[in-house]
């Protein structure tokens, strides 16, 4: 949506949403998770590139969003449409009470009609508390309003095999399981300069998505009319057939990690083999400083993450608890301390 130097694209503008306001004048609902506030605001700013200190892509973001939403709200009005500015943070889609009035904005914003325009609320977000890219919050947002599909625009038209100007490379038509992403050199296909995605977070995107049950598209905005047509442009990522609990998708993908359990390998095997609770016996250190019910991840001997919880103990609490038996616990310190550390209900592998 903008241009290699910073600034919006007005004819790369107005032809997505010319491509999405035909679909509203048909009865569909639709949402728009555009990036582009910290690349709009660089002009106006006299910044000649993006920014990499924090405060200074902050700044560029509020100017850029009132512009950002400004040229999305005179481009809609062509097609007789509202649009509604929605700007979130990770504590939006990762606690329970923020994550419901996210769910109510949108829901009414498309009751009444409006287009919502979702971004991440560069200005008040930190480099700890990140979506990181759009890709992720548009997989997001499409779980958030159960979308019946989502399309992922790049500069690129479709997933190749390698970059798409090398000899030999080839489109990607569908990805059915992660087998079809074999041999797939993913990274480096698009235009770098002024955003932070790429088709390594489109991927993963996809990933999320499809792991919710919602098919995703990826192309170009070029093919954007073709690809909300259904007509066969791009890459197609087949859903899965099972979708995950919500509370457990959200588990997955939308929280951060307030501290680490390390698991020893009986409690790897009981935890993701068998799918059971984890207990005390089976944790050989704690690391990070988290209170009863944050998320956590569990890690096996390597240090690599095999699965994500909530936790029922304080991290202060845990240290001591370590290789003992919940009947053991319970006996020296009493039955309030006879239970999981991790329920295997709060759990989710990785």
């Amino acid at each position: 949506m903008t241009t290699a130097t910073g600034g919006l694209d007005d004819g790369q503008v107005d032809a997505l949403v010319d491509a999405l306001g035909t679909r509203t004048a048909d009865g569909r609902e639709v949402v728009l998770v555009s990036s582009g506030a910290i690349a709009a605001g660089l002009a106006p700013l006299g910044l000649p590139r993006r920014p990499r200190d924090l405060a200074t892509q902050q700044a560029a973001a509020s100017v850029g969003q009132g512009l950002l939403i400004g040229r999305y709200a005179a481009a809609f009005a062509r097609h007789g449409r509202t649009v509604g500015q929605v700007l979130l943070t990770v504590d939006d889609v990762t606690r329970r009470a923020h994550y419901r009035n996210a769910y109510r904005t949108l829901r009414k914003l498309l009751d009444l009609r409006a287009v919502p325009i979702v971004n991440e609320n560069d200005t008040v977000a930190t480099e700890e508390i990140r979506f990181g890219d759009n890709d992720r919050l548009a997989a997001l947002v499409a779980a958030l309003v159960d979308a019946d599909l989502l399309v992922l625009l790049s500069d690129v038209d479709a997933l190749w095999t390698g970059h798409p100007s090398r000899p030999g490379s080839r489109r990607i038509a569908e990805v059915r399981d992660e087998a079809d992403l074999a041999g797939v050199e993913i990274g480096g296909t698009g235009r770098a300069g002024v955003g932070t995605g790429g088709m390594v977070t489109k991927v993963e995107a996809a990933r999320i998505a499809t792991g919710f049950g919602i098919p995703v598209v990826l192309t170009s905005a070029g093919q954007a009319v073709a690809a909300l047509a259904g007509q066969p442009v791009g890459t197609f990522f087949h859903p899965s057939l099972r979708r995950p609990a919500a509370r457990l998708f959200w588990l997955a993908h939308a929280t951060a990690p307030r501290g680490r359990l390390h698991l020893d390998p009986g409690a790897v095997a009981a935890v993701v083999g068998r799918r059971k609770s984890l207990l005390p016996a089976g944790i050989t250190a704690v690391d990070g400083a988290f209170t009863a019910g944050d998320p956590v991840d569990l890690v096996d001997t390597s240090g690599a993450p095999v699965a994500r919880g909530l936790v029922n103990y304080d991290a202060i609490e845990l240290p001591g608890l370590l290789g003992r038996s919940t009947a053991d616990l319970a006996a020296a310190l009493g039955p309030a301390y006879e239970r999981e550390v991790v329920h295997r209900d709060d759990l989710v592998l990785l």
